[in-house]
């Protein structure tokens, strides 16, 4: 046996330990061991600290070494499949909810889980949660030539709303109606089911996107993103969904990776003019010839992990590009982490620790329109 044929076998030990190796890469390890006393000795007792992660111990010890663990099989071996960076924040994402589910026994799948977003808090059992990620992620799915889990089509769904009702359709009322009807005609299946059949369809989009995949995601009516920007907002709707579940069952859930949560600041922080234009749209209704501010630019400094800077046009309905040398009217100052909650409508934007300069009502307006970005 080569030094590179050792090396790829040793690599699998960390995953061989948590049973996480598909059966032929497992049997090929095991007879490795026969001739490797290094390789079976190491082997051995990483299962027996993996084996230390009983179903009736708390979910995560407190030496972290399960964390500990899978770190170790993340260095060790390379990506079955290389990615997109854009696809990077998914596949980590729907990995880490994964093995949330796993560690679930059959009380905790019985839990109620909130999920906060701007309309309001709406109540579900993991499962259920499961099959919201899936039904939205359906759509994602569609648009790359993959089966919709949830039938009829969103296409056919949306063909019943009359064409002149259709600008103003709500395409959040739409998700809930597609994640409910998923979640029903999955009701009579296991927990272990509905998140093995949630897992294949995640991994079955991870290996079908191809970096030139092009084609927008239809999430309703006037709500689209390209099939890019819809993996960042994929994975940042499986982190938060996935930490609501985490609180309901008491299980300790990290953040994305730094480089992820970076993608799903930029994501948000281009979605916010949108919202903003809207927002401004409503409140000048009627009143025709009454002078508007200038157009007007706020600086989001991102602190932590994702930091960055963002100029957010303000008026963008007026001005879609800002001007080069134009200058901030104020400036934001929030970490990474608590922006992305915020816009989640996990947090409140009056009881959050911001840095705040220039003109505090600009600052208020946006503070204001980022839960607008959440959804159920």
């Amino acid at each position: 046996m080569t030094e590179l044929e050792h090396e790829a076998l040793r690599g699998l030990l960390g995953a061989w330990a948590l049973r996480a190796c598909p059966t032929d890469e497992a049997a090929e390890l095991e007879r490795h061991f026969d001739a490797c006393p290094d390789c079976a000795e190491e082997g051995a007792r990483l299962r027996h600290a993996a084996g230390r992660l009983a179903p009736d111990d708390p979910l995560d010890r407190p030496d972290g070494l399960r964390q500990q663990v899978l770190d170790f099989c993340l260095s060790r071996r390379a990506p079955e499949l290389p990615l997109a960076p854009w696809v990077g924040p998914y596949a980590a994402e729907t990995a880490k909810l994964d093995a949330l589910l796993r560690d679930l026994g059959r009380s905790e799948w019985q839990e109620t889980v909130e999920l906060p977003w701007h309309g309001g808090v709406l109540r579900r059992n993991p499962a259920e949660v499961v099959c919201h990620l899936a039904a939205v992620d359906g759509l994602l799915a569609a648009t790359l030539g993959l089966p919709d889990p949830v039938e009829p089509s969103a296409t056919e769904i949306l063909a019943r709303v009359p064409a002149q009702a259709r600008s103003s359709y709500e395409p959040w009322g739409h998700l809930v109606e597609r994640s409910d009807r998923l979640a029903d005609s999955r009701a009579g299946l296991s927990p272990d089911t509905v998140r093995t059949l949630w897992r294949q369809q995640s991994l079955a989009v991870i290996r079908t996107v191809q970096p030139d995949s092009a084609g927008l995601v239809r999430y309703g009516p006037g709500a689209e993103l390209p099939v890019r920007d819809a993996f960042v907002d994929r994975a940042f709707e499986c982190w938060i969904h996935g930490e609501d579940v985490a609180r309901a069952v008491d299980y300790p859930y990290a953040g994305p990776a730094p480089q992820h949560l970076r993608q799903m600041v930029d994501l948000a922080a281009r979605m916010l003019p949108t919202v903003l234009a809207g927002l401004r749209t409503a409140a000048y209704a009627g009143t025709a010839g009454r002078p508007r501010p200038a157009a007007r630019l706020l600086k989001l400094v991102i602190e932590g992990p994702a930091a960055g800077e963002w100029l957010i046009p303000l008026d963008a309905e007026r001005h879609p590009e800002p001007e080069p040398d134009a200058e901030p009217v104020a400036e934001l100052v929030m970490d990474g982490i608590e922006f992305c909650q915020l816009a989640a409508a996990h947090r409140d934007p009056d009881r959050l620790p911001v840095g705040e300069y220039g003109d505090r009502a600009a600052i208020r307006e946006v503070l204001t329109a980022v839960p607008l970005l959440s959804r159920p």
